[in-house]
């Protein structure tokens, strides 16, 4: 099945026309992070209402720049596409139980935005963006910020490490050392593991647990060095 960094979905302004929405890019969700952070002082559900509505607002700078102020911004969307799009573009999720901006939720979403609000300030966003931007396909750093949404940064350092690690095994197995035994990393071969699983459901014998010796017989036996048939040879000892 096919994988994919990140969601997107499509969303309707109040004249049912469509705009395609996705994770902001880090220039963008800078600014709304700035502003999302403000419902930390937010007195009642009223303000943090208003707080969001205005970030979902800043959002529309990515995904549709002639939505410029807040009050274009509720002429065109309810509060449940303002739910919506917190999730998709800064992946905050809150309750959704009011669809219309200009009736305030009974709910206490307070405590929900600041909890999400909190999540991000032990992200060190430069910290990881000087990781990625290493690999010089960047001339800037506000081009990277441009180029990338937290999912494709996380997904680009994702695979820069596990290549630098791939680059240390290489130069390790040179010397004899296995960096994934040492380092904790090893891991069993899936398709290894199925084909031992199908040899002892197929033979009936075991329990299709790939570490049950009694599930080796035979040519699969011999292959592993051990089980019951041609897997344990002996010889004679003339003493």
């Amino acid at each position: 099945m096919p994988t994919k960094i990140y969601d997107s979905t499509i969303i309707k302004t109040i004249n049912n026309e469509e705009i395609e929405i996705s994770p902001l890019k880090i220039r963008y969700l800078r600014k709304f992070m700035e502003q999302f952070n403000l419902v930390k002082t937010a007195k009642d559900d009223d303000e943090t209402i208003e707080l969001l509505v205005a970030s979902a607002t800043i959002t529309m700078q990515q995904y549709y720049p002639s939505i410029k102020t807040v009050q274009d911004f509720e002429d065109n969307f309810d509060l449940k596409t303002v739910y919506k799009i917190l999730d998709i573009a800064a992946g905050i999720k809150l309750d959704q139980s009011s669809e219309d901006i200009e009736s305030i939720s009974n709910n206490p979403i307070t405590n929900q935005a600041v909890n999400e609000a909190s999540s991000w300030e032990n992200l060190d966003l430069a910290k990881l963006e000087s990781e990625v931007f290493l690999l010089g396909i960047w001339k800037d750093y506000q081009q990277l910020e441009t180029s990338l949404s937290m999912p494709e940064l996380m997904a680009t350092l994702e695979q820069k490490r596990e290549s630098d690690y791939q680059e240390k095994k290489f130069l390790a197995a040179m010397q004899g050392v296995d960096l994934d035994e040492s380092s904790g990393r090893k891991e069993e071969d899936p398709w290894e593991a199925m084909k031992a699983r199908v040899a002892a459901q197929t033979s009936g014998i075991g329990n299709g647990d790939p570490n049950d010796i009694t599930a080796l017989q035979g040519i699969a036996a011999k292959q592993a060095g051990f089980g019951i048939g041609m897997g344990l040879d002996y010889e004679v000892v003339n003493g």
